[in-house]
């Protein structure tokens, strides 16, 4: 799912006026006023890395949070809240140049806490230097930093969303600075209740003779969650906490079907744990030291029954501690910029799986990982209009499954004759490993048919990619784009030819190749009527010589547009109205074929009080509720349906009161591998 462009010219107009008189029997000229208007420069680049005036380009959008206004940024999509960049397969979110080392559903947490009022600008670099310690594709996103003279700065936030069931939850955001010292409190309390239906198909071959399976599953979800963020800064020291703990956590399946009616309930006996600190240090000579540690712990319980019959009964339990140091060291040599470094990455996993009921197999296990690394990189700008920045990076990878060394190279590149007309190139190479849970090789049942198994087998791979831009005015932006991934992984649904038996196992396969061209267009017509086009072709191809039993070549030509539209109704108008649409054609995942899909958003945002510091923002996300696919699977004998009836429709309404200005003075990762639900 990705995005693409037009482009559009804008002119500036500029008026001047003359006039004369006579001073002293003297003709005398003098020029009147010159008035300039212009547009700010919506995206900049350097080193192969775009800088993006983010906070700009949503000013009128009915946006709240970070990230809600990341699905704003060239080539990027939010889709129900998962981030995606057009041209890689995998995108880290960094914030203030460093990783955070949290699971993505934390992440994304702390991104919807923070107020979209913090940002101060952001980068995307499709090919990240070595010393973030990120491989692959980033979006840095960077933070307004306090100063003494701005005092105690915030937001409180609240907010209700009607979905299938109501939501509701609140944040708070403050920034202090005093002297050296800089405080930053990020706190938010969030109540959710969720709902999705899958109706499935599945007319399965077994014994000679097939079966038709019919299957209506619907699931409810609930949770309380608190997620928080603080940061402390002396000078060049840094500390920062981030954690979320989930409490009151729910979820229950009821399905209905061939095989009778099943209730499925897991209950988390503890809450669900996160808790991260980290310190960092960056001396005056360009030695940065910094470490991290982690601890993530969840446990819940499965009971399944039949016809109000217990049948089944499990508990799952993850316990893991990840410890992580680097050092970082940078030398300017004339025009030269070298920096190199290391970092080692030690986790331990404590993981079981127990079946109360029945005769089935579990696993109490523990599971170790070792990641070292060492890099070196090199960054040059040239008056030619030439910069890059090139970075080597050696990795070792061990578990008590596997071990492989790694060689990972990245290049950024821009080169311009003039700020108007920028290309920009983007190498990289990342790899990319299994959830923890997933590599302990235990069986999870869905109900007496469906099984989820995990595979010790896996293997994770490394994925290639390549980006050539075309910033055009500043503004616009066409990006062609290749990716391919060395034996990428998939999990999708299997019949298996032995049993009555449907298998959900993630699986390496062959390859997956993906190729294609994406525009981004933005455009305004006298500062009333802000409209953002995009646009995005590319060829899908993914093969397998053996998925299970059987093989899979399939390829697929794919388009994805959307046009986003806000309006206010005068220059400095307090009122704006949104109205956004998104399409997808079909698409393919490994063996199997997605629908096309398509969505209309719509808000409205409005800023009142004194210096505008509330904010009411009411949006209608997917008025139609029509944003969730069909998977079809027909192929070697394999004949499965499964339609998703997702309530993606809500209404939002949220309410937001900034004191202080909040307006700070500018005085300046890859996914979730925790859980047991995999």
């Amino acid at each position: 799912m990705k995005k693409v462009v037009l482009l559009f010219a804008v002119a500036a107009g500029i008026s001047a006026a003359g006039q004369s008189q006579e001073a002293d029997s003297l003709s005398v000229t003098r020029l009147g006023e010159v008035v300039v208007q212009g547009e700010k420069p919506q995206v900049r680049g350097e080193g192969g890395i775009m800088v993006v005036d983010l906070p700009a380009i949503v000013s009128d959008k009915p946006v709240t949070n970070v990230l809600e206004a990341l699905g704003y940024l060239p080539g990027v999509m939010n889709n129900n809240g998962m981030i995606w960049l057009t041209g890689a397969s995998n995108v880290t979110i960094i914030l203030n140049g460093e990783l955070t080392n949290m699971p993505l559903q934390n992440l994304y947490q702390l991104l919807y806490t923070t107020p979209v009022d913090r940002l101060k600008t952001v980068e995307i670099m499709y090919s990240a230097p070595a010393r973030y310690h990120v491989d692959g594709a980033v979006i840095n996103v960077v933070l307004k930093t306090p100063s003494p003279l701005d005092g105690l700065q915030g937001q409180v936030r609240g907010g209700y969303n009607q979905a299938h069931y109501a939501s509701f939850g609140g944040a708070l955001s403050a920034t202090y600075a005093v002297t050296d010292w800089t405080f930053d409190l990020n706190y938010g309390l969030s109540r959710t209740r969720s709902w999705s239906r899958e109706e499935a198909y599945s007319n399965h071959l077994y014994d000679g003779s097939r079966t038709m399976i019919v299957d209506d599953m619907r699931r409810i979800g609930r949770n309380l969650t608190n997620t928080i963020y603080a940061a402390a800064g002396w000078k060049s020291l840094r500390l920062t906490y981030n954690g979320q703990i989930t409490s009151a956590s729910r979820t229950k399946s009821v399905s209905s079907g061939t095989l009778g009616n099943y209730t499925n309930d897991y209950d988390y006996v503890t809450p669900v744990n996160y808790h991260n600190i980290a310190l960092r240090y960056k001396s005056p000579r360009g030695t940065t030291v910094g470490g991290d540690y982690t601890i993530y712990s969840e446990q819940r319980t499965q009971n399944l029954a039949k016809e109000g019959a217990l049948i089944l009964q499990s508990r799952n339990r993850q316990k893991i501690g990840r410890g992580h140091l680097y050092i970082d060291q940078q030398h300017q040599a004339g025009k030269w910029q070298l920096s190199y470094g290391a970092e080692y990455q030690h986790s331990v996993d404590r993981s079981a799986h127990n079946y109360i009921t029945g005769d089935r197999p579990d696993f109490d296990n523990k599971l170790r990982e070792d990641v070292a690394s060492v890099y070196a990189g090199v960054e040059r700008s040239f008056d030619m209009g030439l910069s890059f920045n090139f970075s080597a990076k050696g990795e070792y990878f061990h578990n008590s499954y596997q071990h492989n060394w790694n060689f990972m190279p990245q290049l950024g590149a821009t080169y311009y004759r003039t700020p108007k007309s920028i290309f920009q190139l983007n190498l990289s190479t990342l790899r990319k490993y299994p959830s923890y849970w997933e590599l302990h090789g235990g069986t999870g049942y869905i109900n007496d048919y469906s099984v989820v198994q995990g595979n010790p087998l896996l293997q994770s791979y490394i994925d290639y990619s390549a980006q050539l831009s075309y910033i055009f005015s500043q503004k616009y932006v066409a990006t062609l784009y290749l990716q391919y991934g060395d034996r990428a992984f998939v999990q999708l649904p299997y019949q298996s030819p032995n049993a009555l038996r449907l298998v959900y196992q993630t699986i390496n396969m062959n390859y997956k190749r993906t190729m294609g061209l994406n525009l981004y267009a933005p455009f305004d017509v006298g500062n009333i009527w802000n409209a953002t086009v995009t646009a995005n072709v590319f060829s899908q191809r993914e093969k397998a010589d053996h998925f299970h039993d059987i093989s899979f070549d399939n390829r697929k030509l794919v388009f994805y547009g959307s046009l986003s539209n806000s309006v206010a109704f005068s220059r400095n108008s307090p009122l704006s109205v949104s109205v956004d649409f998104s399409y997808i054609s079909p698409s393919l995942q490994g063996i199997a074929g997605l629908s096309g899909i398509w969505k209309m958003d719509a808000g409205i945002k409005w800023r009142f009080g004194s210096s505008r510091c509330c904010e009411l923002d009411l949006k209608a996300d997917d008025i139609f509720n029509s944003w969730s696919p069909t998977m079809t699977i027909s192929h070697a004998g394999q004949d499965y349906r499964m339609k998703v009836y997702d309530m993606t429709r809500n209404l939002k309404l949220t309410f937001i009161w900034r004191f202080n200005g909040f307006k700070p003075r500018d005085t300046t990762v890859d996914t979730s591998r925790f859980g047991t639900g995999k």
